[in-house]
């Protein structure tokens, strides 16, 4: 198995207060990229928000394969969406995409 990083983008099409980011945060927490050399060294954190509404979820999956870990990360960020109180038209996601692999050499 490998670590990789995910980058998943998306659009608040809703306004979301600072009780439902904390929240956000908080549900991806356990796939923070700082757990990776990679997250450390970049400083990436699992939620970034511009001023246009506009996120970006990092996050670090273990997988097979990139396309299994974009999978994955993909429905890890659904999940911590929902868990937040957003759905698909609130804060729809964009292509997952890899962009860092810890394969720990």
């Amino acid at each position: 198995m490998t670590t990789y990083v995910i980058t998943v983008p998306g659009t608040f099409t809703t306004t979301v207060g600072d009780a439902a980011r904390t929240r956000l945060g908080r549900a991806l927490r356990p796939a923070d990229p700082h757990h990776t050399r990679m997250g450390e060294a970049q400083d990436l954190d699992p939620l970034t928000v511009n001023e246009d509404d506009t996120f970006t979820i990092r996050l670090a999956v273990e997988a097979d394969s990139a396309t299994h870990a974009e999978e994955d990360a993909r429905r890890l960020a659904d999940a911590a969406l929902h868990d937040a109180g957003l759905d698909d038209t609130s804060a729809p996601l964009g292509p997952a995409v890899v962009t860092g692999i810890d394969s720990g050499v």
